[in-house]
C-alpha cells in the first residue's frame, strides 16, 4: 500500500469548479430550481464562484428550455402533420395566431409559475414560434431568474430551500387544479358536440400502457442518457462512426437498397431480392418495376417500399397489376421493388460486434405476431376490432388501413390479417423471442454481418417457416438491416415493465456509443451534425407523404 494519490492535490483542486459547473449543469435537467439553490447556497459559503454558479444554471436552464421547445417543433408537430390528428389543423392554425399575439407575456409569465414551464415550452414548439424569438425570450427570462434565485439564496441560506419548496407545492396544486378543470370542460364539450366518447376513452386507456406512448413522452428519458454517453466519450456528434459502412451509421437517411445489395452480394441466399424502381415519370417507374419483375422473377404478391423509412412507413403487399400503378402514381421518391418472404413467422434480431473482438453476439430477438381477426358473421369489422381487448387499442391505425372495409361482415369462420408489416407502430404485437436464441443462430448471424463491409450494430428483420429452420440457422429470408437507430424492439413486449425497457434501451445505447467511440479511434470520421440534421428533415418531409402502410 502507498499513501500517493494518483494525481497531485492541486490538479484535483483545479478541476473541481468544472466539476461543480458540471454537476449544476445536469442537475437542471432534473430540477432546475433546486439546481439553482444548491448553487446559491455554495455561494453563500465561498464554495463556489459567481461566474461559475450563474453559468452552469443559466445554460443547462436555457438549454433544457430549447430542447422542450425541439421536441415538440421537430417530433409532435411532424408526427401531427403525419397523423390522422390532422383534420384538426384549422383549430391548431388559429392557435398559432393566437399565440403569436400572446406568447411573449405567455413564456415570461411561465418561468414565474411552478409545472408551466413543460407545457408552455412544448406549446411553443408545436405551434411554431420562431426559433430566434423563443431563445432571445427565455433566454432573458431565464437570465433574470437565475440571479434572481442565487442572490436571494446566497443572501437568506438555507431558508430558501423551505421556501422554494412551498413555492413549487402551491404552484403545483393550483397548476394541478387548472389541468383538471380545464380537462371537464373539454369533456363537457366533447359530451355537447356529440363526439365519440368511445374514441376518448379508448386514448385514455392506451395511456396505460407505455408501448402506446407518443415519442415525446417515451423517449426524454433516452435522450439526456444520450447526451451524457456523449460527454462521457467526448463526442458532441450523434454515433455515426458506429457502422462506417452504412450512411451515418444508420441513424437517419440510410438506402434500404444499399444494405440489401451488400447482403445479396455477400448472403444471397439468406436475403429477399431487391432492386430500385428508377425514373421520374409514372411510364418511366412503371416499365423500370416491370424490368425487375422480370429478371428477379418476381410474381404476385411481392412488396413495394420506400427506400428511406422508419417504422413499416409505406410498405405495401402488392397483390395485383392495379395495386402497383396505383403506388407508383401516388409515390413520388425513391422506392424499392422485393420479393415477398411469406413467412409466415418474422423476427428481428439486434445484433453487435465490438470492433476489437473477432465474434459478436445476438443482443435480443423480438418474436413477431400478426394479429388475426375471424368473422362470426354478425359483426362488422370495425366491431370486431373494438371487441378485441387488445385491437381497439390501435384500431385508429388498423382502420386507416381497412377504412373501405370497416362496416363489412366477415363471414363465420374467415380470418383476417390485421397488418402485413412486422412493425409495432403499424399494429404488429411484439414478443420477447429469447427462447428462439440458439448457438447455431447466433454463429449464423455473426457470420452474415462480418461480410457486410462496415457493419458493426443494428437489427436483422427476417421471416421463416419453421422455428426449427430458423434455431438452425439454415432457412430465412432478411427483409431488411437497420442501423444504429434501430432498437432491441423485444422492449416493446406487454409483459415488460417501463423500467425494464428503459434498462435495455440503455444498455444497447452504451454500445452504439462504445463501438462508434473505438472506430473513431482507428480513424473513421463521424458524419457531420448539420449534414444528419438536413437528411433528417429532408426525411421527416417526405415520410409525410408516404400512403398507409400494410
Amino acid at each position: 500500500m502507498t499513501d500517493t494519490l494518483p494525481w497531485p492535490i492541486e490538479d484535483i483542486a483545479a478541476w473541481m469548479p468544472a466539476w461543480k459547473a458540471t454537476g449544476f449543469f445536469l442537475a437542471t435537467f432534473v430540477l432546475e430550481d433546486v439546481a439553482a439553490v444548491g448553487a446559491g447556497l455554495l455561494l453563500a459559503t465561498g464554495a463556489i464562484s459567481w461566474p461559475v454558479a450563474f453559468a452552469s444554471c443559466f445554460l443547462g436552464i436555457w438549454i433544457g428550455d430549447a430542447g422542450l421547445y425541439a421536441l415538440a417543433r421537430f417530433g409532435g408537430r411532424n408526427w401531427f402533420e403525419r397523423s390522422s390528428f390532422k383534420k384538426f389543423s384549422p383549430r391548431v392554425a388559429r392557435c398559432e395566431e393566437w399565440f403569436a399575439e400572446r406568447g411573449a407575456l405567455v413564456l415570461i409569465f411561465s418561468r414565474c409559475v411552478p409545472g408551466a414551464r413543460l407545457p408552455t415550452y412544448l406549446a411553443s414548439g408545436f405551434l411554431r414560434v420562431p426559433l430566434p424569438r423563443f431563445l432571445a425570450i427565455t433566454g432573458a427570462a431565464a437570465m433574470v431568474w437565475t440571479c434572481l434565485v442565487l442572490w436571494l439564496t446566497q443572501k437568506l441560506g438555507a431558508q430558501a430551500l423551505h421556501w422554494v419548496n412551498a413555492y413549487r407545492h402551491g404552484g403545483l396544486i393550483l397548476l394541478g387544479a387548472g389541468i383538471g378543470f380545464f380537462a371537464l370542460f373539454q369533456l363537457i364539450r366533447c359530451a355537447a358536440a356529440n363526439w365519440d366518447l368511445r374514441q376518448f376513452t379508448l386514448s385514455l386507456e392506451r395511456w396505460r400502457h407505455w408501448e402506446f406512448w407518443p415519442a415525446w413522452l417515451f423517449y426524454p428519458p433516452v435522450g439526456v442518457y444520450c447526451v451524457w454517453l456523449a460527454i462521457k466519450h467526448r463526442s458532441l456528434t450523434v454515433p455515426t462512426a458506429a457502422n462506417p459502412g452504412i450512411f451515418a451509421g444508420g441513424m437517419v437517411g440510410e438506402s434500404k437498397m444499399a444494405t440489401l445489395e451488400n447482403l445479396m452480394q455477400t448472403s444471397r441466399d439468406f436475403t429477399a431480392a431487391a432492386a430500385l424502381v428508377n425514373g421520374t415519370t409514372f411510364e418511366a417507374r412503371l416499365r423500370s418495376l416491370e424490368e425487375i419483375r422480370a429478371r428477379l422473377d418476381l410474381q404476385f404478391p411481392f412488396i413495394l417500399k420506400p427506400d428511406l423509412g422508419q417504422r413499416g412507413s409505406g410498405v405495401k403487399l402488392i397483390r395485383t397489376q392495379a395495386q402497383a400503378e396505383d403506388y407508383l402514381r401516388d409515390f413520388r421518391v425513391p422506392l424499392l421493388a422485393q420479393r415477398y418472404a411469406p413467412g409466415p413467422f418474422e423476427v428481428g434480431i439486434f445484433y453487435y460486434r465490438l470492433p476489437h473482438e473477432p465474434r459478436g453476439k445476438i443482443f435480443s430477438i423480438t418474436e413477431k405476431i400478426f394479429p388475426v381477426l375471424v368473422g362470426d358473421g354478425r359483426h362488422t369489422i370495425l366491431e370486431l376490432i373494438h371487441r378485441d381487448a387488445r385491437a381497439r387499442l390501435v384500431a385508429r391505425t388498423y382502420l386507416k388501413r381497412l377504412a373501405a372495409r370497416a362496416h363489412e361482415v366477415l363471414p363465420a369462420g374467415e380470418p383476417l390479417k390485421l397488418v402485413e408489416t412486422g412493425n409495432h407502430a403499424q399494429g404488429c404485437i411484439f414478443r420477447d423471442g429469447r427462447e428462439l436464441w440458439s448457438p447455431e443462430l447466433e454463429e449464423c448471424i455473426d457470420d452474415i454481418s462480418r461480410k457486410v463491409d462496415g457493419f458493426f450494430i443494428g437489427r436483422y428483420d427476417l421471416r421463416y417457416s419453421h422455428e426449427e429452420d430458423l434455431r438452425s440457422g439454415k432457412n430465412f429470408q432478411i427483409v431488411e438491416l437497420n442501423g444504429a437507430a434501430a432498437e432491441a424492439t423485444n422492449i416493446y413486449d406487454a409483459r415488460n415493465s417501463l423500467w425494464s425497457a428503459y434498462r435495455t434501451l440503455f444498455q444497447q445505447w452504451r454500445l452504439v456509443f462504445a463501438i462508434d467511440a473505438e472506430n473513431r479511434r482507428r480513424g473513421f470520421a463521424p458524419a457531420k451534425l448539420l449534414a444528419v440534421w438536413h437528411t433528417w428533415r429532408e426525411y421527416t418531409r417526405m415520410a409525410a407523404t408516404y400512403p398507409a402502410a400494410d
